[in-house]
């Protein structure tokens, strides 16, 4: 075809818009172009040696191809691929395959774990929250350049480009690696580091706004209120240095350490402010930014009748509002100390045993001092006789009747009840301990089962705990969740039926109108209660001994856990006195003082 486009004149070659002209008009038209001096059948024959030659120049093509995509997508690809996959990997916290792809001179030289220390090392300095991986770019030289987005909680987000070293070539390409490869910018021998510093710390107000601590002296308007529930700020402990680092704090800031400043730690703390930089350049810089005065629920009247029914003895007092879940008090050990509940765990094994219709109100027991479960005699509290109706036995707190109902029950059942009432669950509230129960293949035999049926087995609880419980029936069996800030939406957990929670109110009405709470009685106010006896130790006279002496002894930690009024609850308490002798003799008494103070003052009013 150049022959063709070239015989125009004197042997030149055709411009191209002429080649392209006759190209068109040779395959366009059977006849012959005016000028042409080829026959048609010439044409026809150049036309099948175009069509023969096809084929060959599309194979030539792909070759041309393959070979391109192998020098420079394919070789490439693979080695951006592994660099992307090392980076996806980082995001993903996956320091294990990670250093599967480093190659053997840094596997040789860096363990897994100082590999994997690093990282979380600069991640905590950083700050990082997160890590999204973009644009992997063409390698050069011994380094492939990765596009990261580090978001951090102090210095905001840092787009940066991660020269990654490497070594090998293709699908044998492996990372290698260097401690400067912990973050972008660091250059050899350089460390990521930040200086931040922590805004004047906020305020915490009671209720109803009073100031329970604030400033940097952290004074208040009610000392007497604030000494026993605002807490105190100290050098971070051991156990939280690491978290309080990852979250930026500065080495010596002061934290909360107990009470409420450490329940509300964050807020109050605000965020930090500073540099990061890696080695001597700042990559990113933030202002610290003060925390918003946190609210709580704690009422200073509330908060008084508790640190004045302690009276200084060793022990904790709670109060709540179960309409909201808000704690309006708290005194002494009340979230912190696990006890054995004693006879206010009762309500449990009754829940569990009203839901499994193993009883019922009516149901009539033996009058009797003691039982025996697995060949081991359990006694009455002081050995006293008791029984009759299930109301009665339980308004007698009777062990002889509750701890073979337990046995009935089953260690399936008993634990699924407590642990719907929270037993085994983390507590909403920081710092509090977790009441627990021991499973079902740990309680064992039937001696096992029944001793924690009446709160003398293996199961330990708060104070705080046994008040929810009582919350809980005063809510037709609905747990609510504790909460110390105002204005929380309140939450709650089914535990039982209406029916199951009514019936247990109603026998907890017993206990204080006839039964072992007596002490606690409100005139003109219906109070449903439950005392408590954990016997620490042996509560039946012994010779030269009399009933007063054992039931006051120093081995029986007093319970006592009510709600008020009975049929429209506005105040649950929870009252624990360590070694203090018998419930319904210390702790009944010490919980009427606050739900006459919640009932005349008005909860959270």
């Amino acid at each position: 075809m150049q022959q063709r486009a070239g015989a125009s004149s004197a042997g030149e070659q055709a411009p191209p818009h002429q080649l392209r002209s006759e190209v068109v008009e040779a395959g366009g038209r059977r006849g012959a172009h005016p000028a042409s001096r080829y026959s048609q059948s010439d044409v026809e024959q150049r036309r099948r040696l175009v069509r023969r030659g096809l084929p060959a120049f599309a194979g030539v093509a792909l070759v041309a191809l393959v070979v391109g995509l192998l020098i420079g997508g394919g070789a490439g690809g693979a080695e951006r691929a592994t660099a992307k996959r090392f980076a996806t990997f980082w995001a993903d916290g996956d320091y294990g395959r990670m250093y599967q792809l480093l190659d053997d001179e840094a596997k040789a030289r860096t363990s897994f774990q100082d590999f994997a220390a690093t990282y979380r090392s600069a991640a905590a300095t950083a700050t990082m929250r997160s890590l999204v991986v973009g644009q992997v770019g063409d390698r050069s030289g011994d380094a492939i350049p990765v596009h990261l987005t580090i978001r951090t909680r102090v210095f905001g987000t840092v787009p940066s480009v991660l020269e990654l070293p490497v070594s090998g070539e293709g699908d044998a390409m492996r990372i290698a690696w260097r401690e400067n490869a912990v973050f972008p910018g660091l250059r050899a021998g350089e460390q990521l580091t930040r200086q931040t510093t922590l805004p004047p710390r906020a305020a915490l107000l009671a209720r109803n706004g009073s100031v329970l601590a604030s400033g940097d002296d952290r004074t208040s308007d009610d000392p007497e209120v604030a000494g026993e529930i605002a807490g105190r700020l100290e050098l971070a402990p051991a156990e939280e240095a690491s978290t309080l680092h990852a979250l930026g704090y500065p080495p010596a800031a002061l934290v909360g350490v107990s009470g409420l400043e450490r329940v509300f730690q964050r807020d109050l703390a605000g965020q930090p402010g500073g540099t990061l930089s890696t080695g001597s350049r700042v990559v990113a810089r933030t202002q610290p930014r003060a925390g918003a005065d946190v609210r709580t629920t704690i009422d200073p009247e509330l908060e008084r009748a508790a640190i004045g029914a302690l009276a200084g003895r060793y022990g904790g007092v709670a109060a709540m509002d179960p309409r909201t879940g808000e704690l309006l008090a708290l005194a002494g050990v009340a979230f912190s100390a696990l006890q054995p509940p004693g006879s206010t765990f009762k309500i449990v094994t009754l829940t569990g045993t009203l839901e499994s219709h193993l009883a019922n109100a009516k149901t009539t027991f033996p009058v009797v001092d003691a039982t025996t479960l697995s060949g081991v005699r359990l006694e009455n509290a002081s050995g006293e006789y008791c029984g009759g109706t299930l109301v009665e036995s339980f308004a007698h707190s009777c062990n002889s009747v509750f701890a073979p109902l337990g046995a009935r029950l089953g260690p399936q059942r008993l634990v699924d009840v407590a642990e719907r009432y929270g037993f085994n669950q983390a507590q909403s509230i920081p710092g509090a301990a977790t009441s627990t129960i021991p499973s079902a293949e740990e309680l064992g035999d039937d001696l096992d089962v029944g001793s924690t049926a009446i709160g003398q087995g293996l199961a330990q609880a708060t104070t705080l705990q046994m008040t929810e419980i009582a919350a809980t029936i005063a809510m037709d069996g609905r747990r609510p969740i504790p909460t110390l800030r105002v204005g929380e939406r309140p939450r709650f957990v089914r535990v039982t039926r209406p029916r199951v929670a009514q019936e247990v109110a109603r026998m907890m009405r017993a206990v204080v109108a006839y039964g072992t709470g007596t002490a606690a009685a409100i005139s003109g106010a219906d109070v449903a209660g439950k005392t408590g006896t954990a016997e620490l130790g042996n509560t039946v006279p012994t010779e030269g001994q009399d009933e007063e002496d054992v039931q006051n002894a120093p081995e029986t930690d007093a319970w006592f856990v009510a709600f008020a009024p009975s049929k429209r609850p506005r105040i649950a308490v929870g009252a624990l006195f360590l070694e203090a002798g018998a419930g319904g003799d210390v702790a009944a008494p010490a919980a009427r003082e606050i739900l006459a103070a919640a009932l005349q003052h008005g909860p959270g009013e």
